[in-house]
């Protein structure tokens, strides 16, 4: 039996979670700090890292007591190394430090991306490599060929907006709050089209053959902002929100269909905070049914947020393939980790 503990503290959670054998959680904390960075309808670094500093040791103490452990007791300490923001990442990994230099408790260091995909593994058994990697997230909108862990070669990227971004921006400017993603789905959610009604939006990268895979949403936010500007007198929030969910949507099933057809891998992991969306869990349980794959999605939403209980699962089975590192481990935002070593 291994306990495992995992700091999170990549962007604007804070999180610290406890995980006995990668599978079972024991404790969660997360403290969000929304609150902080709404009026600015953004995450602001330097906000985002004196909030890490101030919290994440309430959070250990707190998780710690909760779990009834000691320090003693845990195998290994996995913290979020890259990517992220750099002065938010050094708040967590110098915590992880600390605990290693007194405690003595090897430090396995985790890719935040990988993370994501790897928190079913807290739900269910873990599919048999490879997969594909879904990840669809405020930062990143991408597929992977996830080989094993650690083992991650991206097939699509993209070359612009994340679909999270494009929630964030498309909710500005339809005046909804931040964080705009539930607010603009509780819209969508909210208007029913006429039979035969057509999608005032283009079809996204319909240019594209069936050997290219790649992600663009920044002009989906142009259209809607043109669209918006044509109904000024009376915008059409719900039926804006709603059409830009489906356009937005058709783009990740499509991308999906490409991927399984260029790599003849069936097992498809989507992961990330836009997973929270509801009907985006349709389209895909629409589209498993309809190209005959293996989907996994967190069941739970908290777990397609960032979060310490992703991070101690993955931490579980890097440790196991002895993937520690010493003290000086590093910190970086991009995302390859080929690039910081």
């Amino acid at each position: 039996m291994a306990y495992g503990l995992g700091i999170e503290s990549s962007c604007d959670e804070t999180s610290i979670a406890i995980v006995r054998d990668g599978k079972e959680l024991i404790s969660l904390k997360v403290y969000s700090q929304i609150d902080s960075h709404s009026p600015y309808r953004g995450v602001v670094p330097e906000i985002a890292s004196r909030a890490h500093l101030e919290k994440i040791n309430t959070l250990l103490a707190v998780s710690m007591e909760e779990a009834g452990l000691s320090y003693s007791d845990l195998d290994y300490v996995a913290v979020t190394s890259y990517p992220g923001l750099v002065g938010s990442l050094m708040i967590g990994a110098q915590l992880a430090r600390c605990i290693s230099l007194v405690f003595g408790i090897p430090i396995v260091a985790v890719n935040h991306l990988e993370a994501h995909l790897a928190v079913i593994g807290l739900e269910r058994e873990l599919p048999p490599f490879p997969w594909l990697g879904v990840l669809l997230s405020g930062g990143n909108s991408s597929i992977y060929l996830y080989r094993g862990f650690g083992d991650l070669q991206i097939l699509a990227d993209t070359q612009d907006d994340s679909l999270g971004e494009a929630f964030d921006k498309v909710s500005a400017v339809l005046n909804l709050p931040y964080p705009g993603g539930p607010y603009l789905e509780a819209k969508a959610d909210s208007y029913q089209p006429t039979n035969g009604e057509p999608n005032p939006f283009p079809k996204l990268l319909k240019e594209d053959g069936e050997d290219r895979i790649r992600f663009s949403y920044s002009g989906l936010k142009t259209a809607v902002l043109y669209f918006l500007k044509a109904n000024a007198t009376e915008p059409p929030v719900e039926k804006i929100s709603y059409y830009f969910q489906k356009t937005a949507f058709e783009l990740v099933t499509r991308n999906i269909r490409k991927a399984i057809q260029k790599t003849g891998i069936r097992t498809v992991v989507a992961a990330g905070g836009v997973l929270a969306n509801g009907t985006l869990r349709e389209n895909l349980e629409k589209e498993k049914e309809r190209s005959r794959f293996d989907l996994f999605y967190p069941g739970k939403k908290i777990y397609c947020t960032d979060n310490g209980a992703m991070v101690a699962c993955l931490g579980y089975y890097l440790w196991k393939q002895k993937s520690v590192v010493g003290l000086d481990f590093k910190v970086s935002p991009k995302r390859n980790f080929e690039q910081i070593i």
